[in-house]
């Protein structure tokens, strides 16, 4: 069978398997606020899970053993098993998980409750009976999720059951453990409950702090690893790092990332398979729906579009974005929950730092690039002025003659002959300027540059070819 067909199937079986033994114990004697009370704490719990990432693996967590067991300390029956099922199931829709997945959960839940509260009941109640039903919920939990694992991802049943037990085993304990003294302040001490609020929350905090520094880690090896296959850093090649980075950190998800160059916009697209492409686009690519719904919501957003969800975030000031970015899942994937959430605001945070360094960087080689250019030009400028030097100063003592002998009436012939002296200097200062502009003319010898045909005659128009 197909993973889903098979999925659908331990479903059905473990449904079939918690509505058995449902019928075999009592509705129980809860107050009447007893049921919307665990449906609201469950599903407070199902949508304010926190998920951990360890190497491949993921691992998620919830406080809803901690409602569950203060809930069989005070009564067991099938009050509790409907106050679960509902409860998941507002939160999956809620979370908008699909179809096979809620279906798939509510039956895990709902057998699980059942049977725990039929063991409970058994013990005889009260703290030993909650924590035997415990016992039992985490065996039919941890079990039958393992399956599914196994079965979607291919891999073989038992190392995981070996390799994940001992990690849900202290989480649930320490969850149940919770609960259980809740239940047990409630009984004898109730105002001992408000000083669980703070364990709680700290609880809650730790867990969520993990989170990003998990989501953290991860992100920073999935840049470092790119940019090891890198060398140039470049806004062409950070923007193809972040876009590798953010479909891998977001299991399986087709980015694109619209880069807001200067000579105009440049889309790159990419999964965590194929290299990212680049396509250079023209302006009305600002006119396409969710890069103006990203634009406008100013930071990370998420939804669904066509059964596929989707996460959205702007990178840089929104006044002034550098770049928009999208993810989008298959049809039919899990919606980016709270956790991806935070993993593209990290993710962002990061990503606007790559792409500022990298826009310096361009920045910085086009300075250098015309600072050389700039160089030549003054060294060419310095060509000049030094050959023409000897020229403009024969011409400037030539001025000064011709100045003393127009005052002085000097001798027509003396005038003549200074005049030609003139005509030499300018000649020679056109024959400085051409050699300089043309590189072709000079030979390189020694320090300085010598004439290709030293003995060729100046006249007023240059060298003799």
């Amino acid at each position: 069978m197909s993973p889903t067909r098979t999925v659908r199937t331990v479903a059905v079986t473990t449904a079939v398997a918690g509505l058995a033994a449902s019928l075999v114990q009592p509705w129980g004697a809860p107050s009447w606020y007893a049921v919307p009370l665990l449906v609201l704490a469950v599903a407070a719990a199902e949508i304010a899970v926190v998920s951990l990432q360890f190497g491949r693996q993921t691992w998620t967590f919830s406080l809803t053993e901690s409602a569950l067991g203060a809930a069989w300390v005070m009564g067991t029956g099938n009050w509790t098993v409907l106050g679960v099922v509902v409860g998941v199931y507002a939160a999956q829709t809620v979370l908008r998980r699909p179809l096979l997945k809620k279906q798939f959960n509510i039956a895990v839940f709902g057998a699980g409750a059942a049977a725990g509260s039929l063991t409970a009941g058994v013990v005889g109640g009260g703290i030993h009976g909650a924590i035997a039903g415990m016992a039992i919920w985490f065996v039919v939990n941890f079990t039958l999720i393992a399956v599914a694992v196994a079965v979607t991802s291919n891999r073989p049943l038992l190392p995981m059951l070996r390799s994940s037990a001992p990690l849900s085993a202290v989480h649930m304990a320490g969850n149940s453990s919770i609960g259980l003294l809740a239940a047990y302040l409630s009984l004898h001490a109730p105002l001992g409950l408000f000083g669980l609020v703070v364990p709680l929350a700290l609880l809650w905090s730790s867990y969520d702090q993990q989170t990003r520094r998990s989501q953290e880690a991860r992100l920073f090896a999935e840049l470092a690893a790119g940019q090891e296959r890198l060398t140039a850093r470049t806004s062409d090649t950070s923007a193809r790092v972040v876009v590798s980075a953010a479909a891998r950190l977001f299991g399986g998800a087709d980015v694109e990332l619209l880069l807001l160059a200067a000579d105009g916009p440049v889309r790159y697209a990419g999964d965590e398979t194929t290299a990212p492409q680049r396509l250079r686009v023209d302006a009305e690519v600002f006119d396409e729906p969710w890069v103006m719904r990203t634009l406008g919501a100013r930071g990370v957003l998420t939804g669904s579009e066509h059964g596929r969800p989707w996460c959205s975030a702007v990178l840089g000031d929104p006044e002034r974005p550098q770049a928009v970015l999208i993810a989008r899942r298959p049809a039919g994937s899990a919606s980016f929950g709270r956790r991806e959430v935070r993993l593209a605001e990290v993710l962002v945070g990061q990503a606007e730092s790559w792409l500022s360094v990298a826009d310096l960087s361009d920045r910085a080689r086009a300075a250098r690039a015309q600072v050389e250019v700039a160089g030549e030009a003054a060294k060419a400028l310095g060509d000049i002025g030094a050959a023409t030097a000897p020229s403009l100063t024969v011409l400037r003592e030539s001025a000064d003659r011709l100045a003393r002998l127009a005052e002085s009436a000097g001798g027509v012939d003396d005038i003549v002959e200074e005049l030609h002296l003139v005509e030499r200097a300018v000649a020679s200062l056109l024959g400085a300027i051409a050699l300089a502009a043309d590189p072709d003319l000079v030979a390189v010898h020694g320090q300085g540059f010598v004439p290709a045909r030293p003995l060729a005659d100046w006249t007023t128009t240059g060298v003799l070819r």
